[in-house]
């Protein structure tokens, strides 16, 4: 069974940064499409990031430009940057990963992804 183990949560102040990573337990998951997904109390998840076999990334409108999704096959971790934060940006943050190899693309429809970590809390102070 696939393992996802999110960390660098944590708190930070409008217009900072923060990188969330993901380990990921099997190494052949690398290959599958991956993503960022948020949830904000009271409202349903977003993927708000993804980033596929090739390497083709989608971002969510709410983060184009501030948000940066990215890969290390070597080390099986996903990560997330995150530049320019806002309040809005205040959510559980959760790394999830496809069930099987295509047609998924660099999605961003949650209902696509199966496997998903613990989550982690990022707050951001106005």
């Amino acid at each position: 069974q696939l393992k996802l183990v999110e960390s660098g949560g944590g708190s930070a102040q409008t217009g900072g940064s923060l990188t969330l990573s993901c380990e990921v337990s099997e190494v052949h998951y690398m290959e599958y499409c991956m993503g960022w997904v948020r949830q904000a109390p009271g409202k349903e998840r977003e993927v708000i990031s993804s980033v596929d076999s090739d390497r083709s990334t989608a971002y969510a409108d709410s983060v184009l430009g501030r948000f940066t999704i990215s890969k290390d096959n070597a080390k099986n971790i996903l990560y997330l940057q995150m530049n320019n934060l806002k309040p809005e940006d205040t959510a559980t943050y959760y790394c999830a990963v496809v069930q099987a190899r295509g047609p998924y693309g660099d999605t961003l429809n949650v209902g696509d992804f199966y496997y998903w970590g613990q989550g982690v809390q990022v707050t951001v102070s106005s």
